[in-house]
């Protein structure tokens, strides 16, 4: 099986049940973005082996999948997909309380940065912030399932926490902002 198949040459691409949109549709576009996140927790991982965030990390991958997996099967389409757990949000709080037990509590904004592992977190994070716009935009042209929308809301939740928590396992400090004094 050759893996060009020159069916999206025109700009066009197919969803699962076969239909085909545009390229630069909503949808596709919030495909795009989950997925971006997904690879971006892909390179995070590279730095989260024998860590204690891997397997969450390696759910989430997962969960995003599913998630991807939703957003390309069109409601009335041949085929429709809604594997994302109603659970999956619940399953994010969780992990954020507990998490969050062990962390110092935040006195001020933190920036991105400390560790590797914490700077590709707080980079997904970032990642997770314009998949989440992308899928309410499509939300605001075809209604998604509010689950979706909470758990996109709760990922970039987790991702901050992740950050801290893999500053704090490498024994490194988040990085306080302070008010910039440049003038000019």
């Amino acid at each position: 099986m050759k893996i060009y198949t020159k069916t999206g040459d025109k700009g066009e691409t197919g969803l699962v049940g076969g239909s085909r949109i545009s390229k630069a549709s909503s949808r596709i576009n919030a495909i795009g973005d989950v997925d971006e996140l997904n690879a971006a927790i892909g390179v995070a991982r590279t730095e989260s082996t024998n860590n204690e965030l891997d397997p969450m990390l390696a759910w989430l991958q997962s969960a995003l999948f599913d998630l991807g997996a939703e957003l390309a099967s069109p409601p009335g389409g041949r085929i429709s997909h809604s594997p994302l757990p109603a659970d999956a949000s619940s399953r994010l709080e969780q992990d954020i309380d507990r998490q969050t037990e062990r962390l110092p509590q935040l006195k001020n904004f933190i920036l991105p940065g400390g560790s590797k592992l914490a700077a590709h977190l707080h980079l997904a994070r970032c990642i997770s912030r314009r998949a989440e716009r992308s899928c309410l935009a499509l939300h605001a042209e075809e209604p998604l399932r509010q689950e979706l929308l909470t758990f996109m809301n709760r990922v970039s939740d987790w991702l901050f926490v992740a950050a801290r928590t893999a500053n704090q396992l490498e024994g490194i400090e988040d990085v306080a902002w302070t008010a910039s004094q440049a003038s000019g």
